[in-house]
């Protein structure tokens, strides 16, 4: 077989193998960007990973062995991984998107007044989703047009914190509709799942377009805030909100102790790195108030050292140039949890307890800002 036969048949068997995320061939998705064999059957070829450091490189690598198998005439492989470029996923999100135009993000628009909240740590167990629906909660109590979009794709806990873990999304034509409940517009991956146990295993531009659709694609009408449930860290998502939500601003919860807030720093700085405003920050489980069995007193104890929320606030201030307050210290309270396990929050069930006072007061502080353009990025063009 003479060497273009050889070449042929590699891209023909290489066209059979499908990128195990997106589901289609890697040669049509422009993942194969070099085959070359030689007259003695060596194969040469290069295969471009939508993401570096992609956990499917391994599959990927199997598949394209298992393929130049099939081939006869082949003698060797020698495969080799690149990463795609930013053209490369931009050209490969249109491909996904039947080449047609990508509808606009109404929040990234300068003429939008939505206030957009992305509530960020730098780890897990922080209680950041706890905070996050009930400061969306405590907002719609005091009158504000709320949305809440779940951004966390592979730890999605908004739903069963909001009891709507069960519902379903409604579509028109091409427009999804949020779920309502207490006042509030919800989105979640979850609600769009086959089965409340199934995985997602995304990565790279499937996450990416997930996390467009939620934003472009629903319909959240005129909101006074949109609060953003993140993934703890700052990988993915953190990135792709950067580009989509220039004029968010993060909000930054952690825990009293030393390792919490060493990590939310890096979600806070992982915010100026795309260009958005660190708003404060929150201390969540920041004590526990008990009374004592002796005396009879209300005591504060510090369960988990104390002052990590202030360390991280100082941290950023120095670090970011601008003042980055501790806005909130929410206490522990074991009717938090429990409220989120029933599917109402804290603030709406038992606004009196003090973890429901402290986050009904950061909800309080916030809905005094007005509604404005003042410090937003406009994007105007000056001839």
């Amino acid at each position: 077989m003479s060497v273009e036969s050889l070449n042929a048949a590699v891209w023909d068997v290489l066209s059979r193998v499908n990128d195990p995320e997106i589901h289609k061939p890697i040669t049509e998705l422009g993942m194969v960007e070099q085959v070359e064999v030689d007259d003695t059957g060596h194969a040469s070829v290069k295969v471009l990973l939508t993401i570096s450091g992609c956990p499917m490189k391994g599959t990927i690598e199997h598949d394209v062995h298992a393929a130049l198998q099939q081939v006869e005439g082949i003698t060797s492989l020698d495969l080799e991984f690149g990463v795609m470029t930013d053209e490369q996923r931009a050209e490969l999100k249109t491909k996904l998107r039947g080449g047609v135009e990508e509808r606009s993000i109404p929040f990234a628009r300068a003429d939008n007044l939505t206030q957009v909240i992305l509530v960020a740590s730098g780890k897990g167990g922080v209680g950041k989703s706890s905070v996050t629906v009930n400061l969306a909660q405590a907002l719609a109590q005091l009158g504000k047009k709320v949305g809440v979009m779940d951004a966390d794709i592979y730890g999605h806990s908004i739903p069963p914190m909001l009891g709507i873990a069960d519902e379903d999304v409604t579509g028109i034509d091409d427009m999804i509709l949020p779920v309502t409940v207490n006042g509030l517009q919800v989105i979640s991956i979850g609600m769009l799942k086959q089965s409340r146990d199934q995985v997602i295993a995304w990565r790279g531009p499937i996450l990416d377009r997930a996390i467009q659709q939620f934003l472009a694609d629903v319909y959240w009408g005129d909101l006074d805030f949109l609060l953003v449930d993140l993934p703890p860290g700052t990988g993915d998502v953190a990135m792709s909100l950067g580009t989509k939500l220039p004029n968010a601003e993060v909000l930054v919860v952690t825990t009293p102790q030393q390792a919490a807030a060493e990590v939310a720093e890096r979600a806070g700085t992982m915010a100026s790195m795309v260009e958005q405003k660190v708003l404060g920050v929150v201390e969540n489980m920041a004590y526990l108030e008990t009374v004592c069995p002796h005396c009879s007193e209300s005591h504060r104890v510090d369960l988990f050292g104390s002052g990590g929320g202030a360390r991280v606030a100082e941290a950023l201030t120095l670090r970011l140039g601008y003042d980055v307050p501790l806005l909130a210290e929410v206490p522990i309270d074991q009717a938090m949890s429990a409220a989120g396990d029933s599917g109402v929050p804290l603030v709406g069930s038992d606004a009196s307890r003090p973890a429901a006072q402290a986050l009904t007061g950061l909800a309080e502080r916030l809905a005094t800002r007005k509604r404005g353009l003042a410090g937003r990025k406009l994007n105007l063009l000056v001839n």
